[in-house]
């Protein structure tokens, strides 16, 4: 009889739920679930753009227009019961409240996240636009550009479920165990980076730190080495080291990161030399990465969403600084 293995997800339960931790046990069979995967790594680029709303949350017609979706995106909804994507249950549609756009990138891209202010309001107050393109990334996820909002504060962690009922929508289906390690990995970032949210640079450092190491284990395990927590530790700290951020680093948090890095290793994501090119490939963008948006509108693959994401450009980031300093010529 095969052994067993036991992934526990622990993520923070969005909108009515607030800091309720819900823990989700899944019980995967290594072997069976590598020989039930036929995709490791999106193959193929998404057909087209959606948008995915909240069951929970109120105003879709606002959202829509900060997510910058127009009538060519494709509706959809996360529920209580698509929680599951990320690996939880019982949760009510009520707390279903991030929503998301998911677009075609321009091929090589890699994922890119945005995240969006509601009426001016940062409402996503856990995740970074660099945690959510890691953890995509390390689903199997690739060439898309995922924009997220909120209209009330939420955790954001359940953001990926959207994405991933998307990709699932449009006929590329993830491996569990792969988006599994992804949530574990997405999860065990939080407490480094909370722990230096005065340093805006550090999210971007972290996660090209994390996503570089794991690209560097799956090379390993690639080789038939077997990927002990030692040796992601001390692979992480290299990492760590390199983007100078290893004393802003506990140890705890160290800890925590590589065991979820063991995971990642663990799941089938790390048999594919597609990943380790992804993750070598977002690392290097992630470490210069700060603040919330990753993309900009020449990375949208259709025309259309080009055009909206510069329009968000100008009306958002250029035409407020703009104003900023005709207010000061006119002191």
């Amino acid at each position: 009889m095969q052994t067993k293995k036991i992934i526990t997800t622990t993520l923070l339960a969005t909108a009515l739920l607030g800091a309720t931790t819900v823990t989700a046990t899944v019980l995967v069979q290594p072997n069976a679930m590598q020989a039930a995967a036929t995709t490791n790594v999106q193959t193929r680029a998404l057909s087209k753009s959606y948008v995915v709303y909240g069951a929970g949350a109120s105003d879709q017609s606002a959202l829509a227009t900060t997510l910058g979706v127009t009538d060519s995106y494709e509706k959809l909804t996360t529920t209580g019961a698509d929680a599951s994507y990320i690996g939880l249950s019982g949760v009510a549609d009520s707390a279903m409240i991030s929503s998301v756009a998911i677009a075609p990138a321009e091929p090589g891209t890699g994922t890119l996240v945005n995240i969006k202010n509601f009426d001016g309001k940062d409402n996503i107050t856990q995740v970074t636009s660099q945690q959510y393109a890691m953890a995509a990334t390390m689903a199997g996820v690739k060439d898309v550009i995922i924009t997220v909002t909120a209209n009330q504060q939420v955790s954001g962690q359940a953001a990926l479920a959207g994405v991933y009922k998307a990709l699932d929508t449009d006929g590329i289906t993830l491996n569990e165990q792969n988006t599994s390690a992804a949530n574990n990995m997405l999860a065990a970032t939080t407490d480094a980076v909370n722990d230096n949210k005065d340093d805006k640079a550090y999210p971007g450092k972290l996660t090209s730190a994390v996503t570089n190491t794991a690209s560097e284990l799956a090379e390993k395990k690639q080789d038939g080495q077997n990927i002990t927590i030692n040796i992601a530790i001390d692979q992480l700290n290299i990492n760590l080291d390199k983007q100078g951020i290893a004393e802003k680093t506990s140890d705890a948090a160290v800890q925590t990161m590589a065991q979820a890095l063991v995971g990642v290793a663990d799941a089938p994501i790390s048999d594919s030399s597609s990943f380790v090119d992804n993750a070598k490939s977002l690392s290097n963008k992630l470490e210069n990465s700060a603040g919330d948006a990753m993309a900009k509108a020449k990375d949208f693959a259709n025309s259309e969403d080009v055009q909206q994401a510069a329009n968000w450009f100008v009306t958002n980031i250029w035409n407020p600084i703009v104003n900023f300093f005709k207010g000061l010529l006119n002191k």
